[in-house]
């Protein structure tokens, strides 16, 4: 039988205590949870607060450093792994996506924020000194609140969530805040949910522009003015990441992959690979398989 990827739900990761929300000191998470270095993908939010430490950590394949009072964050469906080095403390909070819908009265309400957008190069944040007192004391809030059982504590916590993440996203830079209140804004993110559900069928702008009921060259005119790259870039991108998140599942033959990406034979996924990445797949394969380790 051909074994996937670990995808973890927040029901096993709790013990099936919660199914909404884990929040935690991440030294005891860690130690109770060391198979989490190694790569593997998540169905709910995920973020985390490092208060010490070093190494490093991986998301979709990038890779950063750990340093005190960096916070990261992830939506579901995205590869993870850890390398840490010496002692790592801080705070984790998981939460699925069902948890602030029924609070919100807008169920998009995290798209706003650029950390939770899904792009590795805006979803970590290296706190500045003047933020970070701040940002410490809402996550022990959040953590002293998830421990007490109070009366409403749920509603507290996602009262300090909120909180927490407004706080964060006004250091975002001003070009993402503005690009993320563009007026066409919601065709752009419709695009990216709809290369995420058909990128092994659909590869081309007019067939997503048919989709959105728009022309290729009005979507081009989006994509280009919310991130400076023309829609087929995008889709190209997001098939190079499909295939990086297959190629890590090591029972899974180059063969296989190019059949489930609907390339016509391995050859020309792999030439398609290499071009893009600068690595044949095996070779990319192989370099990511010695990622992912708790020291």
């Amino acid at each position: 039988m051909k074994k996937d990827l670990p995808v973890y739900n927040i029901r096993k990761i709790s013990d099936f205590k919660s199914e909404d929300i884990i929040v935690s000191r991440f030294a005891p998470y860690l130690e109770t949870h060391p198979n989490l270095c190694q790569p593997h993908k998540h169905d709910f939010f995920h973020m985390l607060l490092f208060t010490k430490g070093g190494g490093t950590h991986s998301i979709d394949f990038v890779t950063f450093p750990v340093t005190p009072f960096q916070m990261y964050f992830m939506i579901p469906g995205q590869v993870h792994s850890w390398d840490f080095e010496g002692e790592v403390d801080g705070i984790v909070i998981n939460f699925t996506a069902p948890f602030f819908k029924a609070f919100l009265l807008n169920p998009s309400y995290l798209d706003q924020f650029p950390y939770f957008c899904g792009k590795p190069s805006t979803s970590v944040i290296y706190l500045p000194e003047e933020l970070q007192p701040e940002i410490l004391r809402l996550m022990t809030c959040i953590v002293q609140e998830s421990e007490a059982n109070q009366p409403n504590s749920a509603d507290m916590i996602k009262v300090l969530l909120v909180a927490l993440f407004i706080n964060l996203g006004r250091l975002q830079h001003e070009n993402l805040h503005l690009k993320l209140h563009h007026p066409q804004f919601n065709i752009f993110k419709k695009f990216i949910d709809l290369t995420d559900k058909n990128i092994t069928t659909l590869r081309l702008p007019s067939e997503y522009a048919d989709l959105l009921c728009i022309s290729p060259n009005y979507l081009n005119m989006i994509c280009n003015a919310i991130i400076a790259k023309p829609a087929g870039e995008i889709i190209r991108d997001r098939v190079v990441l499909e295939a990086k998140r297959l190629i890590t599942n090591i029972d899974l033959s180059i063969s296989e992959i190019a059949y489930q990406l609907n390339f016509k034979d391995a050859s020309y996924f792999s030439k398609f690979f290499k071009k893009q990445t600068g690595l044949p797949p095996e070779d990319f394969r192989n370099s990511f398989a010695r990622a992912g380790s708790c020291h």
